[in-house]
């Protein structure tokens, strides 16, 4: 085993030393005679100097050279004593080291206890091999390790033995400014089995730690409290198949920690709590079918964490009641067939949290009472197949949300009763083809929700009970072919609700009910081809709601029973030519209803039983049916 700084100092032989010192000492004596006679000399102007003075002085300079010799003398001996005693710790290290090594081979547990201790003093007592030392006891605990009496390999005892090298690592890992730490160095548990242990409150600043592919089959292994600032711990294709693993209260301001590739079948891990301001935590591709992981009530104002390309088939992970104001989170690419995965009541106000690309066909995606006052959250080119995706009493007070190219064709998501006062939400180019989308209930007083060249060919959007009192509502573009969309019931009292060059050619469109008293709805140039569209009962009160420049050549638009008390409605320019207009048992008594430069060809637009008030002004153009007489 390499010994540094355990030498014997590199002296020259005596042999050698000896004969020089003399010849030195020599040549100096003669020197320092003449030297000082003829000094002495100059000193005693002209006279010639006394004999018994140059003798005095060469003695008292050579005494002088004699006591620097002798000092020399005795830092060589000090010298090849330090050397005599380095050998002799050196020796005794290493006797120590295979001592505490052979002890840790004995059958007996109770040795392999004393080996476990013996080698943790020899790292805090070598410096120069205390990262040897801790590779040897993190090897012990990568050995083979059986729990079950009958199964081979089990040893009496050899829990204990394991429990205590963890104890004995953790007591190293709290402080890194002691001067026995192990922070910083390298920790290497590759493919341990751990059925217990405790690492609470240690400190990763540096190194390397290594949990790659190791098994937490059984007990409760804690990293509560731990921090994370710097260098790398990996957990990655590990197995959390029984234990409790909890990493409760723990701090990431940096380095990496990474669970890539692991595998999640049941017990627990506990990550609530948390705080994560730097460095990156990555989950990406691992297995999530069975127990618990939480991050409930963590905050995240910085760094990375990543569960992109994780599968979920069963279990529950919770970022519940959790605080994003930084950084970033990733769920992109992931699939969900089963499990929970729930966020509800966090709060997103400045980071990017992303599901783009995911698939849910099963299982419960919940965001339940979550704020959006900024970051961003990206659901784009996702397929909602199966399960349930729950947004529910969410507030979007800013930041961006994107569905935008997303799929759903089973399964439900619902945003109802939630809240749109300000950022913007994208729906664009979705595909709605089955399953249940709900925003029933929902309020929109700013911001902007776009829902512009979606396609309806199936299942039912329900945007009924919903209050439009601000901001802009786009559907613009939007094609329905097949299933429900309802917007019944529905208040429109301020801010765009824009449904301008939509296609209806099949399914039903239900705004029966809704109340316009203000703001713009616009339906200009959209084409009713074949679909159900109903305005029954709905009330025009104030609002500017525009259908000029519209198609009608199929199916059915129904505005029977709606009163047109103020505001304008423009259907100039339109073009009925197929299928039936109903404005059988409308009200006209305040407002300005548009018909002028339309065109009538074939199809029915019938106004029977309709009541137009002298206060109502109605530009007909060239309308070929009789015009009902004004009630008095």
């Amino acid at each position: 085993m390499k010994q540094d700084g355990r030498h014997t100092p590199n002296l020259w032989p005596v042999w050698l030393v000896a004969p020089a010192a003399l010849l030195l000492v020599g040549a100096a004596a003669y020197g320092l005679y003449h030297g000082a006679e003829s000094l002495l000399a100059r000193e005693s102007t002209g006279k010639p100097a006394k004999v018994q003075d140059v003798i005095s002085t060469t003695v008292t300079t050579l005494t002088l050279i004699g006591a620097v010799l002798a000092a020399l003398y005795a830092y060589r001996k000090q010298l090849l004593d330090e050397g005599t005693s380095h050998r002799a710790d050196a020796t005794q290290l290493t006797e120590r080291y295979a001592k505490a090594a052979e002890q840790l081979g004995h059958d007996q547990a109770a040795v392999r206890l004393a080996g476990v201790y013996a080698m943790a003093r020899l790292a805090d007592d070598w410096p120069e091999q205390r990262q040897v030392c801790i590779d040897v006891l993190c090897a012990y605990l990568r050995m083979p390790y059986s729990t079950d009496p009958a199964q081979p390999g089990f040893r009496h005892g050899e829990r204990e033995v394991r429990l205590t090298i963890i104890r004995i690592i953790h007591d190293h890992l709290q402080d890194p400014a002691t001067s026995t730490t192990w922070c910083g160095l390298n920790l290497d548990f590759t493919g341990a089995t751990f059925d217990g242990g405790d690492f609470s409150g240690s400190v990763f600043s540096g190194g390397q730690v290594s949990f790659n592919g190791s098994v937490f089959s059984d007990g409760r292994v804690s990293f509560n409290g731990s921090v994370f600032s710097g260098g790398r711990v990996d957990f990655s294709g590990s197995v959390f198949s029984g234990s409790q693993v909890s990493f409760s209260g723990s701090e990431y301001s940096g380095g990496r920690v990474s669970f890539s590739r692991s595998t999640f079948s049941g017990g627990r891990v506990d990550l609530s709590v948390s705080a994560f301001s730097g460095g990156q935590v990555s989950f990406s591709r691992s297995t999530f079918s069975g127990g618990e992981i939480s991050f409930s009530g963590s905050e995240q104002s910085g760094g990375r964490v990543s569960f992109s390309g994780s599968e979920y088939s069963g279990g529950q992970v919770d970022f519940s009641r959790s605080t994003f104001s930084g950084g970033q989170t990733y769920f992109s690419s992931s699939a969900f067939s089963d499990g929970r995965v729930d966020f509800s009541g966090s709060v997103f106000s400045g980071s990017q949290v992303s599901f783009s690309g995911s698939e849910y066909s099963g299982g419960r995606v919940s965001f339940s009472g979550s704020t959006f006052s900024g970051g961003e959250a990206d659901f784009s080119f996702t397929t909602f197949s199966g399960g349930e995706a729950d947004f529910s009493f969410t507030t979007f007070s800013g930041g961006q949300i994107y569905f935008s190219r997303s799929t759903f064709s089973g399964g439900q998501v619902d945003f109802s009763r939630s809240t749109f006062s300000g950022g913007r939400s994208y729906f664009s180019s979705s595909v709605f083809s089955g399953g249940r989308v709900s925003f029933s209930s929902s309020e929109y007083s700013g911001g902007r929700v776009s829902f512009s060249g979606s396609v309806f060919s199936g299942g039912e959007a329900d945007f009924s009970f919903m209050t439009f009192s601000g901001g802009q509502v786009d559907f613009n573009g939007s094609e329905y072919s097949d299933g429900h969309v309802s917007f019944s019931r529905s208040t429109f009292s301020d801010g765009q609700v824009d449904f301008s060059f939509s296609t209806h050619f099949g399914g039903r469109v239900d705004f029966s009910f809704a109340a316009h008293f203000g703001g713009q709805v616009d339906f200009s140039f959209s084409e009713f081809s074949g679909s159900e569209v109903s305005f029954s009962r709905s009330a025009f009160s104030g609002s500017q709601v525009s259908f000029a420049g519209s198609s009608y050549t199929g199916g059915q638009v129904d505005f029977n029973g709606s009163a047109f008390s103020g505001g304008e409605v423009s259907f100039s320019r339109s073009a009925f030519s197929g299928g039936q207009v109903s404005f059988d048992r409308s009200a006209f008594s305040g407002s300005q209803v548009n018909f002028t430069d339309s065109t009538y060809t074939t199809g029915v637009v019938s106004f029977r039983h309709s009541r137009v008030q002298t206060s109502a002004l109605v530009h007909w153009g060239p309308f070929p049916a009789i015009v009902p007489a004004p009630q008095p």
